[in-house]
């Protein structure tokens, strides 16, 4: 049987990280160390998660015509990442993020999306039989939402599963929500969503079932390290819990989630055990610095897992 197809559409960014005491208020300079260049973005730390955990995947994305754009591909090609759909845009810059990291793990960001914005929905036109031949598409909100609309249409239409993750944090459309099978928001993300504070597992369950109404079959609410709150339309949710593990930084934990349970989703994995593959990802990621660099390989997540 051939390995069931993932098609990941979304952002490249190369992030700046610096390590701060604390973050800076307005009009205060604070010193920092451990600088570094990694690369980043929604869309690729979740493709690159899904190449190193195993997944056959293209990558739908675009970068500037500039040095930074051309590493980055050279270096998703070595992450087992089919780059034939990466677009290089003439005049303009590959994606940044200006990152700090302060010594609680936690970490504020500032994007320009530069060749991001170009994702448009010519673009996307041209890519739109990987999608149909796809099992499964997922998708973050660092694209234009219209590209994001029309990838989940075309999507719909030829029945390839869609898994969205809402991030960064915006409203979005019924329109598009109705299009989603499998939505994987943060607290806040899902509070965005739909007006319900996840605080508490209460919270949760009310903010999935307002999902739920929107037509999504499947929501699962990260929540940080308690673990993830599952549920399926029509029954009633459950906490799945994390590892516990010292995280040095949580840049990019959520990414390498939703690259790996799709990976193992794909794999004809039951959701819980797929969500528990995905925990075991994630929790060796956030013991490493930076984005991608911290994203592990397959025989690392089956290590983890046999300890």
């Amino acid at each position: 049987m051939a390995a069931a197809k993932l098609v990941v559409l979304g952002s490249i960014n190369v992030d700046h990280i610096l390590n701060v005491q604390q973050f800076p208020q307005p009009g205060e300079t604070v010193r920092g160390d451990h600088y570094q260049v990694a690369f980043g973005g929604k869309g690729a730390n979740q493709a690159v998660a899904a190449g190193r955990s195993g997944a056959d995947i293209t990558f739908i994305a675009c970068v500037g015509d500039d040095d930074i754009g051309s590493s980055i591909k050279k270096q998703l090609q070595k992450d087992a990442i089919n780059i034939e759909c990466i677009d290089v845009v003439e005049n303009e810059t590959t994606g940044v993020a200006l990152i700090y990291v302060n010594q609680q793990g936690e970490n504020i960001i500032g994007i320009n999306a530069g060749a991001n914005g170009q994702l448009t929905t010519e673009r996307l036109f041209a890519y739109q039989q990987q999608i149909t031949d796809a099992d499964a598409l997922l998708m973050q909100l660092e694209s234009p939402i219209e590209t994001v609309q029309m990838a989940a249409e075309i999507a719909r239409k030829n029945q390839t599963q869609v898994i969205l993750n809402p991030a960064p944090a915006q409203a979005l459309p019924d329109s598009l929500l109705a299009l989603v099978d499998v939505i994987t928001p943060n607290e806040t993300e899902a509070e965005y969503l739909t007006g319900i504070a996840v605080n508490d597992e209460q919270g949760a369950q009310k903010a999935a079932q307002v999902l739920h109404q929107k037509g999504i079959h499947k929501v699962m609410i990260t929540l940080g390290a308690r673990g993830v709150w599952f549920s399926q339309k029509g029954e009633q949710g459950k906490i799945i819990p994390c590892f516990k593990v010292k995280a040095v930084d949580t840049i990019a934990a959520g990414d390498t989630f939703n690259g790996a349970y799709v990976t193992a989703l794909l794999e004809g994995k039951a959701d819980e055990d797929a969500i528990v593959f995905a925990h075991a990802a994630a929790a060796i990621a956030v013991t490493r610095p930076g984005a991608q660099p911290s994203v592990p390989w397959r025989d690392e997540i089956e290590q983890f897992l046999k300890q």
